[in-house]
């Protein structure tokens, strides 16, 4: 993981943009990931955990309507999240984690593992969906920031 996150504070820094996260199933690992490396405070700029409804719809200012008809964990709702950090954070890339991490508040169409990323690069945006193994809550964490480190480096290279 530090290297996926070398890679990306180098590719941030090389091209002078800045990123910004919106997370909520991760609870700050993923900012936690970036800021671990030294270097970081030039290219990462605002990294909020919105784990509430009340959160997102407070601080991300999500509408309620959206939460209601979709879910918190939910396509919609995360490419609000990512939308919405994107113009607080005022930067280039801005990423957004939403899911269930477990062991429990799992259903049926929304399993334990269930997460959806976004990532935001300029106007491009895309939303991608995970299920990840049922292997405990640290390990889908750990895989959702994973996962998003990879995305970020992806749209990068």
């Amino acid at each position: 993981m530090k290297s996926l996150c070398k890679k990306i504070i180098y590719y941030l820094k090389k091209r002078k943009i800045k990123i910004s996260f919106a997370e909520s199933c991760t609870g700050g690992l993923l900012s936690s990931a970036i800021t671990s490396i030294s270097g970081s405070s030039k290219v990462f700029n605002l990294g909020v955990v919105t784990y509430s409804n009340q959160s997102k719809i407070e601080v991300l200012k999500i509408p309620k309507k959206i939460i209601r008809k979709y879910g918190a964990v939910s396509r919609e709702v995360c490419l609000a999240m990512v939308q919405n950090v994107s113009k607080i954070g005022k930067t280039n890339i801005a990423v957004s984690t939403t899911g269930i991490a477990g062991p429990s508040g799992g259903k049926k169409g929304k399993p334990v593992g269930l997460i959806f990323i976004a990532i935001k690069k300029g106007n491009k945006i895309k939303v991608k969906k995970f299920l990840f193994k049922n292997k405990g809550r640290s390990y889908i964490q750990k895989a959702t920031v994973n996962k998003s480190l990879r995305l970020i480096l992806d749209v990068l290279e």
